[in-house]
């Protein structure tokens, strides 16, 4: 017996050995090919470039020049973000008209309230239902822009039903008639809504809007699900609506010249995905260029003109918007940026969304990629900056960002222009920051609010802008373009291409835009060492815009922030060239301890200016891969003036004394 037990130990002990390695064998292959996630580190979240390393995102699913083929260029992929959004998310009970919503709407009416709910702080005059047709047909929805705020006895507001039920008709079309017409045979589901849409409106004849029910969902084509009205808005103004929105014909309130704007309801039918801007890069000969629009001074009306020998002079918005059509024609640039003061504020921009729908229209038209900034006009009536960014963001093709919500300002954000080759290196840094508006001023007997004194760039955004320049990774100037794969047998250079005399490692040149100028702007500019003549280029006609106060973005921010921190360069600083708007007959540059302050001059008929001296727009061409920064600015009449290379080959050296 005791042979027996040792013979079965030893057997067991023999066959312990195989079977623990293949067990244990096998788990490590489980862990090694199943259950290990590698997190993503430092060195994962970043790849070695042609001649720099770049931050790539260690998200899932991400495009990235490597994922591109080589017959594409990087730039004309989807990137993350670009597909349709889950729109079983979207609120039915909350108005949205940003939103790209895909449900339609089962009914609608209209209300009136002695209290705007916008004042009263809850909505009193919201139409009667109850909870069965609540679950039918959706909730009530208010349209969040009063029908009477221009005139009227009391609010006025539209108010809808949305639903996602699949079973129940939805409406396909509206119509506005005068009493006693009806759109045609009652066979064809129109319905009236039973208050006139210019209820509390004196001397004006009532006006109806009929609405047309057609099928459910559920009986619908493809083609018939995007005639569907998906959205309701209001237009103040005679000038085009928000973008995927048309007018409903006539005017709820027709325009009367001077005294009243015209009020038109608008509706979007089925999805109208907003166009998003391509990524930022350099043309493959190295080339971007910017065209910089100052000060619009747009309104809900279509514009007085101001200081300008055009006789007769009518309709200055519209006048001007086909001006920046002509320019953004002959010009052809590869972004656009607008420089504050889109809005003219003063009481005549009472509803930024109308003039926000048209501001950049020409722009939008062309498909170009475009940022902005705010001026201090721009938040004077209607819409405060957070709530007027969120609209700009909205629009096509649009750049614009909040940025950080903890410092002064909307709308401090950077944009990254990239080479136009598969690295897509890192080659143009673009800076923008909120100049704010008023920093003091004072309310008469009629509450009317009058500034006295200009805000300024303060302490946290100067901090801001250095650390985000700190985060600028320093690329091998000038940049040489990848004319090849990494793995390719050998480096094909361009047959005009000649190897650079001078090398350095340095962070991209920069540029920065805001609305108002700084103190220096009007400073002792530098002396060109090459001629003995001060580096001031253009027409100064009017005094200081400048604030009072500072808090040193000048000396603590532009001078601070340079081109590469190493012992052995020289202190060049990183951004190049400020560009600014707020003045509208200064349209000089003025290169102040080698940063060019530059404004952009006044380009619009709504904006003052003084008689004689042309609108125009300033150009910032940049070349050579980053390395070189020209800037002319064109007039209305096509005159090309002041064209001087600010940065790069041929510009004016740097002054040691500043090192």
């Amino acid at each position: 017996m005791a042979l027996s037990c040792s013979r079965f130990f030893r057997f067991l002990r023999s066959i312990a050995e195989p079977v623990l390695a293949i067990v244990g064998f096998s788990c490590l292959l489980t862990f090694i090919f199943i259950l290990y996630q590698p997190t993503p580190g430092p060195g994962i979240s970043q790849k070695v470039g042609w001649q720099s390393w770049d931050s790539v995102s260690s998200v899932g699913n991400s495009t990235t020049p490597e994922d591109v083929s080589v017959d594409t260029d990087w730039w004309n992929v989807s990137y993350p973000g670009d597909e349709p959004s889950d729109t079983s998310s979207y609120p039915l009970d909350y108005w949205a008209p940003f939103l790209p919503h895909d449900t339609g709407l089962s009914e609608i009416t209209i209300e009136r309230c002695m209290f705007s709910p916008e004042f009263a702080g809850i909505d009193l005059c919201a139409p009667e239902t109850t909870v069965e047709k609540d679950a039918v047909k959706g909730k009530w929805v208010r349209v969040e822009r009063d029908l009477n705020m221009q005139s009227g006895l009391w609010s006025l507001n539209l108010y809808y039903r949305r639903t996602r039920r699949l079973d129940v008709p939805l409406i396909t079309e509206f119509k506005l008639l005068p009493s006693g017409e009806e759109p045609g045979t009652r066979t064809d589901m129109w319905f009236k809504v039973k208050r006139s849409i210019r209820d509390g409106v004196v001397r004006q004849k009532p006006l109806y809007l009929w609405y047309k029910i057609g099928k459910a969902m559920n009986e619908m084509t493809t083609e018939e699900k995007q005639q569907i009205i998906t959205e309701v808005d209001v237009l103040f103004g005679e000038d085009r609506p928000w973008y995927g929105f048309e007018k409903v014909e006539p005017a709820v309130t027709p325009e009367k010249d001077g005294v009243i704007e015209s009020v038109y309801v608008t509706y979007r039918r089925g999805v109208k995905p907003v166009p998003h801007a391509p990524p930022l890069h350099f043309s493959q000969d190295g080339k971007f260029k910017i065209l910089q629009v100052a000060d619009l001074h747009f309104s809900v009306s279509r514009g007085e003109c101001r200081d300008t020998d055009i006789s007769p002079c009518y309709a200055s918005d519209n006048l001007t918007s086909t001006l920046l059509g002509h320019v953004l024609d002959a010009e052809k640039p590869d972004m656009v940026v607008f420089t504050g003061d889109q809005l003219n504020g003063q009481g005549t921009s009472w509803d930024p969304k109308s003039v926000l729908a048209k501001f950049a229209s020409e722009v939008i038209d062309r498909s170009i990629p475009w940022a902005a900034v705010f001026g201090n006009h721009d938040d004077e009536n209607g819409a405060v900056r957070a709530e007027q960014l969120k609209m700009m963001q909205a629009l096509p093709y649009s750049l614009v960002e909040r940025g950080p919500k903890d410092i002064h300002g909307v709308g401090n954000y950077v944009l990254k222009v990239r080479s136009g080759d598969s690295s897509a290196t890192h080659l143009l840094t673009l800076y923008f920051i909120d100049s704010g508006a008023y920093s003091q001023g004072y309310f008469d007997w009629f509450g009317y609010f009058f500034p006295t004194e200009y805000d300024w760039i303060h302490q946290d955004q100067i901090d801001w802008f250095l650390g985000e320049s700190a985060l600028i990774y320093p690329i091998e100037r000038p940049y040489t373009p990848q004319t090849t794969s990494d793995l390719g047998d050998i480096w094909r250079r361009q047959s005009d291409q000649l190897p650079p005399t001078t090398r350095k490692l340095a962070k991209p040149n920069a540029l920065m835009f805001f609305h108002i100028p700084l103190q220096e702007s009007y400073g002792t500019p530098d002396i060109d060492q090459r001629t003995g003549l001060p580096l001031d280029i253009g027409t100064s006609l009017e005094g200081s815009g400048a604030a009072k106060k500072s808090d040193g973005m000048f000396e603590k921010g532009l001078l601070a922030a340079l081109e590469t921190d190493h012992r052995s360069g020289a202190a060049i600083p990183e951004v190049k060239a400020v560009a600014n708007g707020h003045c509208h007959v200064i349209e000089d540059c003025k290169r102040i301890k080698d940063v060019w302050l530059c404004f952009g001059g006044g380009g619009s008929y709504s904006g003052y200016g003084r008689v004689g001296f042309d609108r125009r727009f300033r150009v910032y061409e940049i070349s050579d891969y980053g390395e070189t920064i020209r800037t002319y600015k064109r007039s209305e009449h096509d005159e090309i003036l002041n064209d001087y290379i600010l940065a790069g080959q041929g510009a004016a050296p740097y002054n040691s004394q500043w090192k």
